[in-house]
């Protein structure tokens, strides 16, 4: 049996075929459990052209690849700012799949509006910013403990960044929120443990992902010359290491933020 056989996860913002969420929820499905898809129900004419000419339909398609491995899938949209839409998310999930244990907090606001200066920086972007990534992560967090019956064992990965642990110019709301959840992360793992919930933070750097997409090749290639390693990442190799924060052999690891960006930032 997979490790994860008669688990149930939860991803956030899953639904872009380049992307940590999908990539999370399907390596989560070859592990064995069934995985809740959440998106946030983007318009068609708004897919990268890479979605367009495969014909990726967000989360639903997302859910066919975890159905693909032989696991069940639950596509869902919601709104994780939206403490009802949240608690209602969860229902649906414990009606439908029986149970939570893992719960990966992925979703953020997209890139490009938020990286300005200090004095550009409008005040409704800066707060949707940490709405997504702060008070969202909350409210999911809360509604999936409650729903959570077997804490023993547990799971929860936290998705920050880089910026969580280095600031820059110009991503004043992103180094706020990442740096927020690396805090939130710490404080969670202190007051579930004793629960048996081990929580946890993933820090990528560059991602060769959608979310990238503003960026134009030659940044994206000077992002890849600041690594250690001289590359950008993939959204597998994020997932690998999310799928192994939800095994047995991370059962002693907890209130950890990991960076995974290839040397970029060496800053426990």
């Amino acid at each position: 049996m997979p490790e994860l056989d008669g688990k149930v996860a939860i991803v956030t913002g899953a639904g872009r075929l380049r992307g940590i969420g999908r990539a999370a929820a399907v390596k989560l499905a070859e592990l064995g459990a069934d995985v809740v898809v959440t998106g946030t129900g983007r318009k068609p004419e708004s897919y990268p052209d890479d979605e367009k000419a495969v014909g990726w339909k967000d989360i639903e398609s997302t859910a066919e690849q975890v159905r693909s491995k032989g696991r069940r899938a639950l596509p869902v949209v919601v709104d994780i700012t939206d403490k009802t839409a949240v608690d209602a998310m969860i229902a649906h999930a414990v009606k439908e799949l029986g149970r939570v244990d893992i719960l990966v907090n992925n979703a953020a606001f997209a890139r490009g509006e938020d990286r300005v200066p200090l004095l550009d920086v409008d005040q409704a972007i800066f707060q949707r910013v940490v709405d997504i990534k702060i008070t969202g992560t909350f409210l999911v967090t809360q509604a999936f403990v409650r729903a959570c019956k077997n804490p023993k064992g547990a799971r929860i990965v936290n998705i920050s960044s880089t910026a969580g642990k280095a600031g820059s110019p110009n991503t004043l709301a992103y180094n706020a929120g990442n740096f927020a959840l690396v805090g939130m992360t710490q404080s969670l793992a202190r007051e579930l443990g004793p629960k048996g919930i081990n929580v946890n933070c993933v820090c990528p750097g560059a991602v060769e992902t959608s979310r990238m997409d503003v960026l134009t090749r030659e940044e994206m290639e000077f992002h890849a010359g600041n690594a250690a390693l001289r590359r950008n990442g993939t959204d597998e190799e994020i997932a690998d290491l999310i799928g192994f924060l939800c095994t047995n052999a991370s059962a002693w690891i907890t209130g950890q933020s990991i960076n995974v960006n290839g040397g970029t930032v060496m800053e426990a």
